[in-house]
């Protein structure tokens, strides 16, 4: 038997490759399938069996070309409807890889579809389940993105409770906890940075598991959730039809630009140029009116968060080397639309004697003089439970997820300070308000981080009037 855990640290999303006796498995596949139809291939087994164990709402499955490249059946739970071909699962219909057992639990609540899988060894004995989105190590899916009609969220947090203490709860403690996804993603809101655990353990340490009845998981549950990023909605659509090919999606984004093009290609498009180079390099010099998200952060979920339409036509900007592992992570997301790339990078921009533009980056240290010598204008873009849990007394709550519902407040003539955490998201955030014509921006370099290690490190938790109010 073997078990393997794929995990994508950028989606914090785990996939799953099940072995047996030459028969595989693969549970919650990304975009990209070529990984897992190599590891078959090398181990000399044959996929049977493709699980989904809900309809995804941050990102975009491989269930459909994974299917057709190796000839596997696509599984769902009850109550799902797909439109490409699969196989709806009875709550507790089982199927066999080699000398495995994978039963289906239908665990509704996250989605009315999700299911758990249990895999019991070749001794009979239940060895591990995959949660998917129903557990989370640490919490539990949240239940407000399947409403429909008179379906609420507490109907759906309802149905969770009883989903996990009817199938999974009773299971053995020693049983392996296996989740879809760990810190950092949004379906959930307190996950652990640990990626699988004991279900006993689960039991002892996990808020959802340990409450003492209906009443009170629904209000731990419910309470504090975030509205989901806009781009979930979509992805769960997509999930449920069909999607271009990934090898067409490089087909049409692989194409190297020259800085003439590149420039005439935005003209004519109305592409977004998206700058995926590490934040502080962006700021020394950048293509004007780009912006940037890292690849080395939570790329293609900001990514979604941020860039509305789907079908936006995006043009790239990357480190040498690194143009296709830009498309490929835009692509787990759903946005397919990349058209071409600045060949040679930033530096062939610069060669040419184009147009740059900088983001002024100061140290915490030059931030503080800055604030003892006078009244500064500071963004905190964390999120709003990050702010809540501690900040400076005089900065502003204006989240990213949220900016353009505040940028109506920004004045384009005023200079503003900027941080994070630690100077991902500032820079993000920078890129976009000097894209929409705030030229006096400052970003922090070091973030929240680094300013905890200044005398201005000082807190204020009542402080309402200053923390953005997010309906």
């Amino acid at each position: 038997m073997k078990i393997e855990q794929i995990y994508t640290g950028c989606l914090a999303e785990a996939a799953y490759y099940i072995e047996s006796n030459g028969e595989a498995a693969i549970i919650d596949p990304l975009r990209e399938v070529g990984t897992y139809l190599k590891k078959a291939e090398k181990a000399g087994a044959t996929i049977k069996y493709i699980f989904e164990t809900h309809f995804h709402a941050d990102f975009v499955s491989g269930h459909v070309d994974l299917a057709e490249k190796s000839g596997a059946t696509i599984i769902y739970g009850p109550t799902a409807k797909t439109e490409f071909k699969s196989h709806i699962a009875k709550d507790g219909e089982q199927f066999k890889i080699g000398a495995l057992t994978i039963t289906a639990l239908h665990t509704p609540g996250h989605t009315l579809e999700s299911t758990t899988y249990l895999l019991t060894d070749e001794n009979g004995k239940d060895h591990c389940i995959f949660s998917g989105d129903t557990l989370f190590i640490g919490d539990v899916g949240r239940p407000d993105l399947a409403q429909k009609g008179n379906l609420t969220m507490e109907d759906l947090a309802g149905m969770l409770y009883d989903s996990l203490n009817e199938k999974i709860k009773p299971l053995a403690d020693e049983v392996i906890v296996y989740p879809a996804h760990g810190a950092g993603s949004a379906c959930g809101k307190s996950m652990s940075k640990e990626t699988f655990d004991s279900l006993g353990h689960q039991k002892q340490v996990n808020y959802a598991l340990r409450a003492e009845n209906k009443e009170q998981f629904i209000r731990e549950v419910t309470d504090g959730i975030m509205p989901p990023p806009q781009y979930f909605a979509k992805n769960a659509a997509i999930n449920k039809g069909g999607i271009e090919s990934i090898e067409d999606v490089y087909e049409k984004g692989m194409n190297a630009l020259t800085p003439q093009a590149f420039e005439d290609t935005a003209n004519q498009t109305g592409a977004i140029m998206l700058d995926t180079r590490d934040p502080q390099l962006f700021a020394k010099g950048f293509i004007p009116n780009s912006i940037n998200i890292g690849l080395n952060g939570q790329f293609a979920p900001w990514v979604g968060a941020l860039i509305t339409d789907l079908q936006q036509p995006i043009l790239l900007i990357t480190d040498e080397g690194k143009e296709q592992e830009s498309i490929t992570r835009l692509t787990r997301v759903g946005y397919d639309s990349t058209i071409g790339y600045l060949d040679g990078g930033f530096e062939r921009w610069t060669d040419t004697g184009k147009e740059i533009d900088t983001v002024e980056s100061i140290s915490a240290e030059a931030f503080e003089e800055a604030s003892n010598t006078g009244e500064v204008i500071a963004l905190d873009v964390r999120k709003p439970g990050e702010y809540e849990s501690e900040h400076l007394d005089f900065t502003l709550s204006r989240p990213l997820d949220f900016i353009n519902d505040w940028m109506g407040e920004i004045d384009p003539k005023a200079t503003y300070y900027v941080h994070c955490a630690g100077g991902y998201r500032s820079m993000i955030a920078a890129s976009i308000l000097k894209s929409r014509g705030v030229e006096n921006v400052i970003d922090i370099a070091g973030g929240y981080g680094a300013i905890k290690n200044t005398s201005l490190n000082r807190t204020d938790f009542a402080c309402p009037s200053k923390a953005m109010k997010v309906n």
